[in-house]
């Protein structure tokens, strides 16, 4: 007789606003919506108003009633958290996001590279205890294989497309429009100040593309400050490159801010050299913007014919695909058409049930109605 799941329960390090804290919240609804019991555990809990979080230590499990528990945990960087379901008797699936090699942190972030070096030891040892490895990505997964799990799956990212399509701060995009030279090309890419994205890399291409292509060209770099040592050197190398009055590093910014910035801008352009997904690319598709995105990690994946894929990231190839995509008509409308296609494959009626279908048949288990 097949054993009735009543609760599926979620682990994370840290439950806070971004891609997993919104991927969980997407998770327990979906199981809330199967007649399942879902709380959401962490160590740090930062979500906003209403939305409530548990201590991971106030969990008890169910011992000795009848129903089974399902435990789900998060994997992005080294927890106590993750110490904590490793001890625990109930079935375990854990959810890969992907851990940054500490290799992009030696020199900027030292301090984080004992934390994704023991997110990747906890990833090996949850590997022996987890019924199911899931994974926003092939890429993931691929992970998940080499360090051991019995079973893997992609289970895919849970994200409110729909959510992208906040009404933007009219005045910023009066503004940011305002700032343009007539016939002149914004670049925009939005993700963490960190190493592994690479603005750099962006820099170097753009201050090649004003040289060759477009002196009035401007570059908005759209995201908060995870390394403060490699912020400072992109601000040093923007004034060393002149660009002081055409390339903005913005900080975080609120909803309407970021709606805003994809409103005024031309081209997304992604050189990261490490990503596990890459919500921005569903946040370009959604607002019609063509993506040249350098080919690493999970990104051609997640772009799947949607954007201009590059084999190299050289400053002259990077600004070349750029030109070519602003200024080839036929070429801009294609990119765009196929954004919008590939953005409907993460609908969320689509991604829930696909998800629950992955967890299902890799634990052999229904989870719910």
């Amino acid at each position: 007789m097949t054993t009735r799941v009543q609760a599926v329960h979620q682990f994370v390090p840290t439950f806070e606003p971004g891609a997993v804290g919104g991927h969980a919240l997407q998770v327990q609804r979906l199981f809330q919506d199967r007649g399942l019991q879902s709380e959401i555990y962490a160590e740090h809990l930062r979500m906003p108003g209403a939305v409530r979080g548990r201590r991971f230590t106030d969990y008890r499990g169910r011992r000795g009633q009848k129903g089974r528990e399902v435990l789900l945990y998060h994997m992005a960087v080294g927890s106590t958290v993750a110490d904590f379901v490793e001890s625990r008797p109930e079935p375990l699936v854990v959810d890969h996001h992907n851990i940054t090699p500490p290799s992009f942190f030696a020199r900027w972030q030292p301090e984080l590279v004992h934390g994704v070096s023991w997110g990747q030891d906890q990833l090996l040892r949850l590997g022996r205890r987890a019924a199911l490895g899931a994974a926003d990505s092939a890429f993931n997964q691929a992970e998940l294989d080499a360090a051991g799990y019995r079973r893997s799956a992609v289970a895919p990212l849970l994200v409110d497309v729909g959510s992208f399509d906040a009404a933007a701060d009219e005045d910023m995009v009066a503004r940011l429009l305002d700032e343009k030279a007539e016939g002149s090309v914004t670049w925009l890419f939005v993700g963490r100040v960190t190493p592994n994205k690479c603005q750099h890399d962006v820099l170097k291409a753009f201050a090649l593309y004003r040289r060759l292509y477009d002196p009035g060209a401007r570059l908005h770099l759209v995201g908060g400050c995870s390394s403060r040592a490699y912020w400072s050197a992109l601000e040093g190398y923007v004034a060393a490159l002149g660009l002081l009055d055409a390339v903005h590093l913005t900080g975080p910014v609120p909803a309407g801010g970021l709606a805003a910035h994809y409103r005024a801008a031309d081209v997304f352009v992604c050189l990261s050299e490490h990503e596990g997904f890459c919500i921005p690319l569903l946040e370009a598709w959604a607002h019609a913007l063509p993506v040249v995105a350098y080919s690493a990690a999970a990104v051609p994946e997640t772009v799947a014919g949607a954007g201009l894929l590059l084999e190299g990231k050289e400053p002259a190839v990077v600004a070349a695909a750029v030109h070519r995509v602003t200024h080839d008509r036929e070429l801009r409308r294609g990119l765009v058409a196929a954004g919008s296609r590939r953005l409907a494959d993460f609908a969320l009626d689509r991604t829930r049930a696909r998800f629950l279908r992955s967890l299902e048949d890799g634990l052999e288990l229904p989870l719910g109605a």
